[in-house]
């Protein structure tokens, strides 16, 4: 059993601005459901009991979602970034908050139900220094993965890629002794000199599940769009209202009109003869009478008029 993790939350999210302006990636709402929260419930199936998370875009707002440090029966300790140190500074940045324990890393802004405990088990077994989740993600395919073991990462051995790194590992404790405090540096290349070193660095081929990757306005209207047409629903979830397409304090006129994946967020009101169509309105957003919206996101307390198609708002 593993029972610690650091989850990553410090990333910028600049490919789904404008909706990062007002939210870090990890938090956006799936469903009213913040984003992050999949990678505690994911781990909190598999036995976890604490996690660490870095966060440096809008702090503040990890500290409003997560007042008392805990979620469910996980604690959280929040670990500020005044710098941005990418992920591999980011692991080493934790260390001391981290016992001489193997721990898990998870990426905060993945929304996936590949099943961890191969991962785990894989990871013991082959007696690793890090195990990486792999998949077929359409993505790239950076990893060069035979025979049970990672030969390259990024070729800079000269071996070509075939899988995907899919967010989610399984490291020891000596892995810290690989970086220096305060560097910048993503875990790849770290990880991939290691290997030159005769670091054990193996993987598992995980393309069960699910695995969105929420790279755009686009995408994320796309998540939701599978989520309901396809009734996915992580298994590692408890029994409870999600996925929510309305929120219990959202207001619809009796002529108003929602249809297809659209979400009505908390304090919501949508006026008389308003249509809203597969369209995901966050928290306190009011939509005028005669309003029509396709395929929009609304953030956080706007007042829409009028007709919009593909824009967010």
């Amino acid at each position: 059993m593993i029972d610690q993790a650091f989850v990553l939350g410090a990333g910028l999210g600049t490919r789904l601005r404008p909706l990062t302006e007002e939210l870090p990636k990890p938090l956006v709402p799936i469903f009213q459901k913040p984003l992050i929260t999949f990678a505690f419930d994911h781990l909190g199936a598999v036995g976890v009991k604490s996690v660490v998370v870095n966060t440096h875009h809008l702090p503040e707002e990890f500290e409003r979602v997560f007042p008392g440090k805990s979620y469910e029966q996980l604690s959280i300790t929040l670990v500020h970034e005044p710098v941005l140190l990418d992920t591999g500074g980011g692991i080493k940045n934790v260390e001391p908050l981290l016992s001489g324990k193997p721990f898990l890393v998870y990426s905060g802004d993945v929304l996936t139900d590949l099943p961890l405990r191969p991962l785990i088990e894989e990871h013991f077994r082959a007696g690793n220094d890090v195990t990486l989740a792999l998949r077929d993600t359409g993505l790239a395919s950076q990893v060069a993965f035979r025979d049970g073991r990672v030969r390259d990462i990024g070729n800079r051995y000269g071996q070509a890629g075939n899988f995907d790194y899919a967010n989610v590992s399984v490291w020891n404790p000596e892995a810290f002794a690989q970086f220096s405090l305060g560097e910048k540096i993503s875990f790849i290349p770290v990880l991939a000199k290691w290997i030159g070193k005769g670091g054990r660095i193996g993987g598992v081929v995980l393309n069960e599940g699910e695995w969105f990757n929420l790279g755009s306005p686009a995408q994320y209207l796309e998540v939701h769009r599978h989520i309901k047409e396809q009734n996915w629903r992580p298994s590692y979830l408890r029994p409870n209202d999600w996925p929510a397409s309305r929120a219990v304090s959202a207001l619809l006129a009796p002529r108003a009109r929602v249809e297809g994946f659209s979400v009505i967020g908390a304090d919501c009101h949508v006026g008389d003869r308003a249509r809203v169509e597969d369209s995901i309105l966050w928290p306190e957003v009011q939509i005028a009478p005669d309003a029509h919206l396709k395929r929009c996101i609304v953030r956080a307390g706007r007042t829409v008029h009028g007709e919009h198609c593909d824009a967010v708002l």
